[in-house]
């Protein structure tokens, strides 16, 4: 990549898009608008971005927009670049082009722009990963093509998106997740809370059995938190039941665990839990001791 287009990227989208470092302003060579103006383009002269990352639209949301679109117009135009004669291809803004064409506009105001291929990769992806309703998927595999396909260091990455290295690491991480994991992220049936505490489970089975379980019995993320802390990843073996945490015997059992081991051995054990639960052990060697505790139960 040239020193000018990482200077732009580092600014931001906006800055990039009306940047006159991406722009070609002095005549018009391919066509009957100039790049770098914004003009009204006939809706199918723009063919769809190939570097788009979003793979699913919420047909609800875009049919909210298109209503929004017959009643005001477009308020932002979208952001396009010239391919060829009257050719021209989308950089961002499909919802908008979406819900144009199925409100019916047969022209829609755009940016015109001039862009090789890896930049349009880089702006399709940061323009989404600035986005509010990204879910989790979208954004690790948005940060994952950039580091990929454009060559950049997660350094790299956190300044062109504005985020620090431990939160894009946390996202590509999502990557290593079972297909049945990811897809419950994507599908909101789990959240992201609960997906870093899935990640630290290494056994992929154990993984997806997690995810099941926080469905059918609906966990929060603490309770999953809690699961997690007592598996055992390391060797394979099933989940170690939660120890009860130990409980003071009150006073007066105190007491009397004293007076059994005077007259027992000082091996007697007098145990209770939280809830009253308990019991007492006399512990025996032979056949004679046996005969001394009954003898002093009066048995």
């Amino acid at each position: 990549m040239n020193t000018v287009k990482k200077k732009a990227l580092g600014r931001g989208l906006s800055a990039i898009l009306e940047s006159p470092e991406t722009d070609i302003t002095s005549k018009d060579i391919s066509g009957n608008y100039v790049a770098g103006a914004i003009a009204n383009i006939p809706i199918d002269k723009i063919e769809a971005n190939p570097f788009q990352p979003r793979g699913e639209f919420d047909e609800e949301a875009l049919a909210d927009l298109m209503e929004s679109i017959r009643e005001q117009g477009i308020i932002q135009p979208l952001t396009i670049r010239k391919m060829g004669f009257d050719q021209y291809q989308l950089i961002s803004g499909e919802r908008r082009l979406r819900a144009a064409k199925l409100a019916g506009l047969e022209t829609i105001p755009a940016y015109i722009r001039v862009a090789n291929d890896e930049q349009m990769l880089e702006w399709a992806l940061i323009e989404n990963i600035q986005r509010e309703n990204l879910n989790a998927i979208e954004i690790a595999i948005s940060y994952s093509r950039l580091i990929d396909e454009c060559d950049l260091t997660q350094e790299e990455l956190s300044k062109r998106v504005g985020k620090n290295r431990t939160t894009i690491s946390n996202y590509m991480r999502l990557l290593k997740l079972p297909a049945e994991v990811q897809a419950a992220l994507r599908d909101g049936q789990i959240s992201m809370g609960h997906a870093r505490s899935i990640i630290s489970v290494e056994d992929p089975l154990k993984q997806i059995a997690i995810t099941r379980k926080i469905n059918q019995d609906e966990l929060s993320v603490r309770d999953v938190e809690k699961l997690v802390k007592h598996l055992d990843t390391l060797d394979g073996k099933p989940a170690r039941p939660v120890k009860p945490e130990k409980t003071e015997l009150p006073e007066k059992y105190n007491a009397v665990k004293q007076q059994l081991q005077e007259r027992f051995s000082n091996k007697a054990e007098l145990k209770r839990d939280a809830k009253g639960k308990g019991s007492i052990v006399i512990p025996f060697t032979s056949d004679s001791d046996l005969e001394k505790i009954i003898s002093i139960l009066g048995l």
